[in-house]
């Protein structure tokens, strides 16, 4: 993480959650999920996954978990290759509130779903892309449910720690 590391802030039904990206570390899957935040993608949509002690689910389209980012005046859905780097020790699934991308069985799948940890999941490691981690509002995404919503998910223009 370096300072100039951009921090979203996402507002959700059960308070705002502000999140570090490492755009440093992880270029493509933050710079994807940044553009994302900037078109207004995620406003309005639902946590469509909620598993105890492993992870909350958001960023399906079509609240099912089977979608992804379309691009404008295409049918093409954007997907990103898979971003890691074990020798990085800010990439990895090892406590609650770590940010990571999604994706289906293929590693070059990721498109616009991302889920928080909520405990330690290193067996991930490697094979999913983490690229944040929640820097405020902990509690939020240990209260998050599936159906809860992101009401406004805007990037700040400084950090704020």
């Amino acid at each position: 993480m370096t300072e100039t590391d951009p921090v979203v802030s996402m507002e959700t039904t059960k308070g705002t959650i502000k999140v570090q990206l490492y755009k440093a570390d992880a270029p493509i899957t933050a710079g994807n999920f940044i553009d994302l935040v900037n078109r207004g993608f995620y406003n309005g949509l639902t946590f469509h996954r909620y598993e105890p002690g492993f992870c909350i689910q958001g960023g399906c389209p079509t609240g099912t978990g089977t979608g992804g980012f379309v691009e404008p005046g295409t049918t093409k859905e954007r997907r990103i290759q898979l971003e890691v780097n074990p020798s990085k020790p800010n990439l990895k699934h090892d406590k609650t509130g770590v940010l990571a991308m999604a994706r289906a069985n293929d590693p070059n799948s990721a498109s616009s779903q991302f889920y928080f940890t909520l405990g330690n999941a290193s067996f991930l490691d490697g094979n999913y892309a983490v690229f944040g981690r929640v820097l405020e509002g902990i509690e939020v995404v240990e209260a998050l449910r599936k159906g809860d919503k992101m009401t406004k998910v805007s990037l700040l223009e400084t950090a704020t720690k």
